[in-house]
């Protein structure tokens, strides 16, 4: 239940252990999910001990009348099992099969905004295929085939792009921004702000294939930025989505004059010289003084790794960083 909201009841059900490992990998994406149950079907059980797995986590749900079954395989004992109890119950509840990745956490963001699982289940059919991709890419039917995306500075109705999120980020775009950050902000770009890995060809093209269906993803040095959020001739209904790999990059950008009122913090590595006050945000005295510098441009700060967590509090994390810089 999120915000007095009953979310619906998620069964992932497999053979084997599959279902238990996907659910773990869901969780290091999106975060603990309420009322998500993992069935598996083992080597010693039959379709009754499975059944009565089913059964248990439907009473376990929160809201047992809304429920989605996201299944490995069409026509096994998991899916032969759960449309037994589905059958009793087709006008609320839904089943999804080929579970893959993209599936469950598309899954996990529609129950944000979604309140049936018939809702879901047709909404995350597109994600779960858009999963599947091949390379190399020549390799796919043509009308299939990836396009290429338009560059920064292409051009759309007038006026300036507004900002969705702005995020420091060490691992740039990775699973968590690239699903439930993108799920919740709904950017139509994502642009990783970097002079370093503008400059890295390779690293430049992993980012760009990174991108969500639908989102399209590029890599511009800060002075691009700055020189783009001054445009006022382009990016007009575009929504974006800022990376930024260190503060010192994001309080450059906004001394500039990007018109940035909030900084998600999410990820920042540790590497020799730097202190780290929790388990996914190290400093060294630069990254110190960024953060000051951007609260005195009167820039709030946003400290979750992903929309589920609870806000950190910026100033005290600072002053834990910046105590034990000193005893060093």
């Amino acid at each position: 239940m999120v915000g007095g909201k009953k979310m619906v009841g998620i069964i992932i059900a497999s053979h084997g252990k599959f279902a238990d490992g996907i659910l773990q990998s869901g969780e290091l994406i999106f975060g603990k999910q309420e009322n998500v149950k993992a069935v598996t079907l083992m080597p010693d059980e039959g379709p009754d001990d499975l059944k009565a797995k089913m059964q248990a986590a439907v009473k376990s749900f929160g809201d047992p009348e809304q429920v989605l079954f996201l299944i490995d395989l069409w026509g096994g004992t998991p899916f032969n099992q759960a449309n037994s109890l589905y059958e009793a119950h087709k006008d609320k509840w839904a089943m999804v099969t080929g579970l893959n990745l993209p599936m469950l956490v598309e899954a996990y963001a529609s129950r944000l905004s979604m309140n049936t699982a018939q809702e879901i289940a047709a909404h995350i059919l597109g994600t779960a295929k858009d999963g599947v991709k091949l390379k190399p890419e020549e390799l796919a039917p043509k009308e299939t085939a990836k396009k290429p995306a338009p560059k920064v500075g292409d051009a759309g109705a007038p006026g300036k792009m507004s900002y969705v999120l702005s995020r420091i980020d060490s691992r740039l775009l990775h699973g968590q921004v690239a699903t439930t950050w993108t799920k919740t902000t709904n950017p139509t770009r994502i642009i990783v702000v970097s002079d370093a890995v503008a400059k890295d060809e390779l690293r430049t093209n992993l980012i760009k294939q990174a991108a969500p269906s639908g989102v399209k993803a590029h890599v511009i040095p800060v002075k691009q930025l700055i020189k783009i959020s001054k445009d006022d001739k382009h990016f007009g209904g575009q929504r974006a989505l800022l990376l930024f790999e260190n503060p010192e990059d994001a309080l450059r950008a906004i001394e500039g004059g990007v018109p940035l009122k909030e900084v998600n913090v999410g990820s920042m590595a540790h590497s020799p010289g730097k202190v780290q006050p929790n388990k996914v945000l190290a400093f060294n005295q630069k990254d110190i003084d960024a953060f000051k510098k951007m609260e005195q441009e009167g820039v709030k700060f946003d400290v979750r790794k992903v929309p589920a967590d609870k806000a950190g509090n910026m100033d005290e994390i600072l002053t834990k960083a910046q105590n034990a810089l000193n005893k060093q």
